[in-house]
């Protein structure tokens, strides 16, 4: 009979070499990969992401992960479906135009212009009167609204009349407007900057209850004035509400764009948007509402850039 012996040697060497367990673990018919699917390979694992927190999130991160994948697949499936409805005849296109039919009309009004004006002019003349207006509110907002925060005399004179005028709608008090100011751009801008300055407003106070107090004692333990305390803790500790009123003020600035160019305008994407209807061409209606939604998509995707760059810490606090 033979018996099997194990010698301290053979108990020394392991039962398998790394090659072989390498070998054993990866079947011998996978081929590798080329560089462009491994490229591929990892950039949609990039976009989809993984369900484990990344290095500085705690678990269970609410909204935790990058969703741009996800946001592509489902504005292609939309607009899929646009011209699958319309191109079938589903709906009238004096109702719904395709998109085919959109597109085409907006290269028509880019080349030949429409109203008077190219695609370019109504949209640099909209431009002008947004972003005037932003800068001009987001100027006296931020300040006004950390004033109101900040101190009990401010909150008492200015707080009654921003909660009185904030719920009205921009085209209660456009006749008002009017017979201030006339039909010019003042005008237009200013109804903008109205519909702008409320939320700036209010999201300012709000990121000045934000701050902790701990901070706000630390500092003046450190021998720092009420001046330095609010320009350098409660502003900065405010920024994070005030980014997100000012992305949400720019949204009711373009909703309120259309009502100010309703006034004696001559170009502007609302106006354009609004002589479109009245002659029921509804693919330059649409057509303006792309542009409108395109330009603001892409304001609100820098304001988010910015966040990430000037208040690293939104999130952690």
């Amino acid at each position: 009979m033979t018996t099997n012996t194990l010698t301290v040697d053979s108990l020394s060497q392991p039962l398998t070499k790394p090659a072989d367990a390498a070998a054993i673990a990866v079947p011998a018919h996978k081929k590798e990969l080329t560089p462009l699917a491994e490229k591929i390979l990892q950039t949609t694992q990039k976009l989809v992401g993984s369900n484990e927190p990344a290095s500085g999130e705690y678990f269970g991160t609410p909204g935790a992960g990058d969703s741009r994948l996800i946001a592509v697949c489902s504005s292609l499936f939309f607009l899929g479906l646009w011209a699958l409805v319309t191109e079938a005849g589903l709906i009238k296109p004096m109702f719904l135009p395709s998109p085919f039919d959109v597109m085409a009309r907006m290269w028509d009004i880019l080349i030949d212009g429409f109203a008077g004006a190219t695609l370019f002019q109504h949209l640099s003349a909209s431009l002008g009167r947004i972003f005037s207006a932003f800068v001009l509110a987001s100027l006296i907002g931020i300040p006004l609204g950390i004033a109101i925060g900040c101190s009990r005399v401010m909150r008492g004179i200015f707080d009654p009349l921003i909660e009185f005028y904030r719920p009205l709608p921009p085209l209660a008090y456009l006749p008002l407007v009017i017979i201030w100011l006339g039909i010019d751009e003042e005008s237009k801008v200013t109804l903008i900057f109205l519909a702008m300055l409320a939320p700036i407003v209010l999201s300012a106070r709000s990121g000045v209850s934000s701050v902790r107090i701990e901070q706000i004692q630390v500092a003046y333990s450190m021998g720092a004035s009420r001046w330095q305390v609010v320009t350098q803790v409660i502003a900065k500790g405010a920024m994070p509400d005030i980014m997100t009123g000012m992305r949400i003020a720019i949204g009711f600035g373009w909703t309120t764009l259309v009502a100010a160019e309703m006034v004696a305008a001559e170009r502007g994407i609302g106006f354009m948007v609004l002589n479109a209807s009245e002659f029921l061409v509804t693919d330059v209606v649409i057509a303006g509402i792309v542009v409108i939604g395109i330009i603001a998509y892409c304001f609100d995707l820098f304001m988010r850039y910015l966040e990430g760059k000037l208040i690293p810490w939104k999130g952690f606090n």
